[in-house]
């Protein structure tokens, strides 16, 4: 009986672990709708809303700590919520990405945009999929595909690395786009740093099923 409290307790770790997963998936798309709208509601919104997520991840931590104190988990078991735990870190820190792109896209509501949003929202779709099959694997236990997420991060490196040069030519023929093309490259390396937390919940999924650590992010 104990033992099957304890699997029905982990099993509702994982399912607020998904929809922590879900709400930061929405976060980031809201927050790059709303950048390329320039729809100031919508990024005061992701802003309030970061709170909910802030309080999701105290209520999977408090959890996960009662689980541990409260029953007699095996080292699998273990393994398990440790997992959880440092998978919800980094969905959080994504979801701070989103605020400060919202931030952003306020500070920017009277002006116009130096050039046309393409490459950003194409970052961000891929990065978004990322956290979306990251979560799949580390449900599904699938390493195969953890490492084959993985592999995506090459394509937003590539893709800021692209945006990068553009601005800074920008920069360098008008000094006017200066403040605005900084803007948009805090953005692009927060895209880049979400695909890297991304790349670390793939890491600790094939640490889960295999008990190997191995290093992605390289």
């Amino acid at each position: 009986m104990a033992r099957k409290v304890f699997e029905a307790s982990l099993e509702e770790l994982h399912n607020d672990l998904i929809r922590m997963g879900s709400m930061v998936e929405k976060q980031i798309h809201d927050c790059i709708d709303a950048l390329v709208t320039q729809n100031v509601e919508k990024a005061e919104r992701i802003m309030v809303n970061d709170d909910i997520v802030d309080a999701l991840e105290r209520e999977i931590e408090d959890k996960a700590i009662r689980l541990i104190a409260m029953q007699q988990p095996l080292a699998i078991d273990l393994r398990n919520i440790f997992t959880t735990t440092k998978i919800v870190t980094d969905l959080e820190r994504m979801a701070d990405y989103a605020v400060d792109v919202a931030k952003i896209t306020v500070r920017l509501k009277d002006e116009k945009y130096i050039k046309e949003l393409i490459d950003i929202p194409r970052m961000a779709e891929i990065v978004i999929l990322m956290i979306r099959d990251s979560l799949d694997a580390y449900v599904a236990g699938d390493v195969e595909k953890a490492y084959e997420v993985c592999k995506r991060d090459d394509q937003v490196d590539d893709i800021y690395k692209e945006v990068f040069a553009e601005l800074l030519q920008l920069m360098f023929k008008n000094q006017e786009t200066v403040t605005q093309a900084t803007q948009f490259l805090f953005i692009c390396k927060w895209l880049e740093r979400i695909a890297d937390h991304t790349t670390n919940i793939c890491e600790w999924t094939i640490y889960l099923v295999t008990g190997e650590k191995v290093n992605l992010n390289e």
